[in-house]
Formats: C-alpha cells, sequence, structure tokens
C-alpha cells in the first residue's frame, strides 16, 4: 500500500511538472509563435481586396496568397476594387466583418500618402485594418516612349525644360504619381500628371505616344522594356534594382536625394483577435517563404520582406510622415 500510494504521488508530481515546464515554454515562445498555430481560419470563404485593376504588383500578389491558400479548404477569391487613389478598395475593408475573411492588399499610397493627400478620408488608415504583415517592396522605374529623344535623366530633363512632356500615373496618390512630383520638385522642372484608373488603362497611352513617361512598377514595366517597346531611363530606389542591375538609379543619375519606392502589404478589417491575426500571419509567410514563389516574386522585381503585425504598424507610422512631408511640398493634389 505505501509503495502504491508513493508510485502515484511520484506520477501526480510529474503531471505537476509537465504541466508546468508546457507553460514555461509557452511564455517562453515569441507572440508570434505562440499564437501561429491558433484561431480558427479559414471558416468560410476569403477575399483578397485589390485597390487596383488587374495586372500591377499589388494583383500579382494577391493571387499567389489566393493560389496557395487553396489548400486551407476554403474558397479565396481575388476582388479588384479600383479608384479614388485606392481608397474605394482600402474603405470597403475598412466597413467589412472583423473576422479575418475580408484582407486588403495595402499600399504606400492608401496607408502611407492618401492621408496627406484627401482633404477628407473615409477610412482612418491605422484605427480602421487589422495589421498582417508587410510583404513586398519594388522600386518604380521611369520609362519613356521609345520615340522620346532621350535616354538618361540629364537629357530627359534638358528635354523637359524645352518642351511640354506629360507623365501617366495609376492614379492620383499613388506612388507612380507621387515619384513624378518628386522628380519635378527636384529637377525644376513641371511635367503635367495624368492620371489613369490603373496602370492598364495609361500603359497603352504611353506605348501610343499620348503621355509621353510613367514611373511604373518594376513587374509590369520591366517586361516592355526587355520587349522593347518602352525605353528605360532610371530605377526610383536608393539602390540599383537586382531584377534589373544595369538600369540606373535616379539618384545617381543627377538628382541626388530622390528615392521613392512602392510597398505592398497585408492588412484586415478592424477587429480581428489576435489569434486569428496571428493565424494569418503565419499562412502568409508560409506562401512566402515558398521557393517557387521567391522565384516568381524576385523574377518580377519584388523583394519579399514579411515580418510582425508590428513591424508594419510602425512602417505605416513613419511613411505617413515622409509622404505627407513629400505632398506638401510638391503642392501634390487628389484629382
Amino acid at each position: 500500500m505505501h509503495k502504491a500510494k508513493e508510485t502515484s504521488m511520484q506520477r501526480s508530481r510529474l503531471r505537476i511538472l509537465a504541466a508546468g515546464c508546457g507553460l514555461l515554454l509557452t511564455a517562453a515562445l515569441p507572440s508570434g509563435a505562440a499564437h501561429a498555430q491558433g484561431g480558427a481560419w479559414p471558416t468560410k470563404p476569403v477575399r483578397i481586396v485589390v485597390t487596383f485593376p488587374p495586372g500591377g504588383a499589388p494583383d500579382t500578389l494577391a493571387r499567389v496568397l489566393a493560389d496557395k491558400w487553396g489548400a486551407l479548404g476554403q474558397p479565396v477569391t481575388v476582388d479588384n476594387k479600383p479608384g479614388a487613389g485606392g481608397n474605394i478598395g482600402a474603405d470597403f475593408v475598412a466597413k467589412a466583418a472583423g473576422d479575418g475573411h475580408t484582407l486588403v492588399i495595402g499600399t504606400v499610397g492608401t496607408h502611407g500618402i492618401n492621408p496627406a493627400l484627401y482633404a477628407k478620408m473615409p477610412y482612418d488608415h491605422v484605427k480602421d485594418f487589422t495589421p498582417i504583415t508587410f510583404l513586398a517592396s519594388t522600386p518604380n522605374l521611369l520609362v519613356v516612349n521609345k520615340t522620346v529623344p532621350a535616354s538618361n535623366v540629364k537629357e530627359l530633363v534638358e528635354l523637359a525644360k524645352k518642351q511640354p512632356l506629360s507623365f501617366g500615373s495609376s492614379g492620383s496618390g499613388t506612388s507612380i504619381h507621387l515619384s513624378g512630383e518628386l522628380f519635378n520638385t527636384l529637377a525644376g522642372v513641371k511635367m503635367q500628371h495624368i492620371p489613369y484608373k490603373g496602370r492598364a488603362q495609361a500603359i497603352p497611352d504611353l506605348l501610343g505616344g499620348r503621355i509621353q513617361m510613367i514611373f511604373d512598377n518594376m513587374p509590369s514595366a520591366l517586361p516592355l522594356v526587355k520587349s522593347g517597346e518602352l525605353k528605360a531611363i532610371a530605377v526610383t530606389s536608393a539602390q540599383r534594382s537586382p531584377a534589373a542591375p544595369e538600369i540606373p538609379t535616379i539618384a545617381e543619375s543627377g538628382l541626388p536625394g530622390f528615392e521613392a519606392t512602392s510597398w505592398f502589404a497585408l492588412l484586415a478589417s478592424p477587429g480581428v483577435p489576435r489569434d486569428v491575426q496571428m493565424r494569418i500571419n503565419a499562412e502568409t509567410l508560409k506562401v512566402l517563404a515558398m521557393p517557387d514563389v521567391k522565384a516568381k516574386l524576385a523574377g518580377l522585381g519584388l523583394d519579399p520582406a514579411p515580418g510582425t503585425p508590428e513591424a508594419l504598424a510602425g512602417l505605416i507610422q513613419s511613411e505617413t510622415a515622409k509622404w505627407a512631408k513629400v505632398v506638401k511640398e510638391s503642392g501634390a493634389k487628389a484629382e
């Protein structure tokens, strides 16, 4: 009896010790790891809203996620809702149910530039969203119609001082638009901005010579440069892009200090529970770590850099301050 009682007590101690170790292990894990497998998601169809028409970098990222998430057991659709520099699509998500099944590919426009550009925003770009993760960034590529008599920044500036030139964009307030305004300011020229509802509408006019140039996203513009349909002048990032190392930066080509990159992030509607937020974060990081996905995005000039929701929230705060200054100094307005 004594031995049996002692054995029972030993087993009880072992169970308590094991439970204690489990609690200690959970406490020692980073918050993301502790919640990565938690949260019932997805439990119904998932919608990823893209705030621009099909064909650009945000659309590409959304469709990559939709394709890979199909294995999670629920339909995943991409819903393009362009207009107002991305505000229409972003506002749709801001007002959706906070269950993690309505997501948006946020951009430097919707979550960095627009708050300063628009006198009245339909949403609060911080309070009305649940940050999930940064996705990727890409420089913009300054490309011109192949008949434009300029092959570098210096020649383009000289041309702009002699005759009227226009540049297109995928909408007022986008990084494509603000790249052009920053160019105007630093170069001391006044090229006319022609906004479109998306880059897919701007490119035909560029190819046809109705506008002379565009500061397009690298993934969209590079194939047209490689095919000889457009002429590349420079990239807008601080360093040359690994996707096209032969193309110089605008900064090194005569406008020091010029830097403007497009970035893309995943956000959900407000009020998503923490465990669901971290589950979506974990599933997104899995996709971006897949070799075929990494190769595809690299080939398009997209640089993936996923991270925590907190890191994304910090980026949005710093980008808001940065672009507010650019908007003020350039005098840019939403059209």
